[in-house]
């Protein structure tokens, strides 16, 4: 009896040609998603535009009387006048994690595939007039910049230059120490002076301590970006990180520290365990992010990415429309 023929692998993103395969991302971006993102942002300081964000008491000297709140003033019989959210362009800064880690997958993509995309979704949906979009590349190499700038060529040489990002093992690569991802962020908070968005693309795996309610070494730079920006955690994971299939023998690779592991996966305990303690790192990370005070948005190499982050910008805005709606019935 001969043995069955190895399937052939799905084509993913490196199988393309890169002009065909970044062009075939921004179709596929641009049908499902588009209108959901572009025009939503609001400014961060109040300033002339055209958000209702609430109501002070009046100034005289100060205010202009074109701008009195007149329903909050007759309820009140206290002059009132109107605060708005400015009208400004959007910078946004991505910090993406190529480090080893992201280099594994099982599915039609692997994790740096759909880092890829999660870049192209964010940076086709942002863009407007005077937005702009800068980017951190973090890889075995270190941390590569690029500037913000705005327009669609800038964007897709940003996603060329993620795509052709050096992977491990590389003969030409220096031998240096495992990028620190608590030091990338920093970085991001030096350049990114004025207030926008921040956007982590990460597995998340970077020295994330043995016990659980001690913190991840990269919290404190996080937290720090979050009280200035809004920042949007993208948690990139595949399916073979959460459960072991059994397939018997098998050696498993650290890709950041290169040890190995020879595992049988037929004793199904052992695969129990694995997943518990698996589901307990996932755990781990989202309690870290929410202590942040990031916004977490799951992707899975195994599952549609453009319907996940449909349901995330769905939440999302149902979330801002509260506080509207309720701003709306007191005015």
């Amino acid at each position: 009896m001969r043995p069955a023929a190895a399937p052939t692998p799905a084509p993913g993103l490196a199988d393309l040609a890169p002009d065909q395969r970044l062009r075939r991302l921004e179709l596929t971006v641009t049908r499902r998603l588009d209108g959901l993102l572009q025009g939503q942002h609001r400014g961060l300081l109040p300033g002339p535009g055209s958000e209702i964000a609430g109501s002070r008491e009046y100034r005289p000297g100060e205010d202009e009387v074109r701008r009195m709140d007149w329903a909050v003033t007759a309820r009140t019989t206290v002059p009132h006048v109107r605060e708005v959210d400015a009208d400004r362009e959007l910078t946004t800064w991505l910090l993406v994690d190529a480090s080893p880690s992201m280099e594994f997958g099982t599915a039609e993509l692997d994790k740096r595939e759909l880092s890829v995309a999660a870049v192209a979704a964010v940076g086709f949906l942002t863009a407007g007039t005077g937005n702009r979009l800068g980017a951190q590349l973090l890889t075995v190499a270190g941390l590569r910049r690029f500037p913000p700038r705005a327009g669609r060529t800038h964007l897709l040489s940003l996603l060329r230059a993620l795509l052709a990002a050096p992977r491990a093992g590389g003969a030409d690569l220096p031998q240096a120490a495992p990028p620190d991802l608590g030091a990338a962020l920093a970085a991001v908070q030096r350049v990114a002076v004025r207030r926008g968005l921040v956007v982590l693309v990460s597995d998340f795996l970077d020295g994330l301590p043995d016990r659980p309610a001690d913190p991840a070494p990269w919290e404190p730079a996080l937290r720090r970006l979050a009280a200035r920006h809004q920042v949007l955690a993208v948690e990139i994971t595949d399916p073979r990180e959460l459960e072991l299939p059994d397939v018997g023998l098998i050696t498993l690779v650290d890709p950041e520290t290169g040890r190995r592991r020879e595992v049988w996966t037929g004793d199904a305990a052992l695969r129990r365990r694995y997943a518990s303690a698996a589901a307990a790192q996932r755990e781990q990370v989202r309690r870290a992010l929410r202590r942040c005070g990031a916004t977490h948005l799951a992707l899975r190499t195994d599952r549609d990415w453009t319907a996940d982050i449909v349901r995330h910008v769905h939440t999302q805005r149902r979330l801002a429309a509260a506080p509207a709606a309720t701003r709306g019935g007191l005015a």
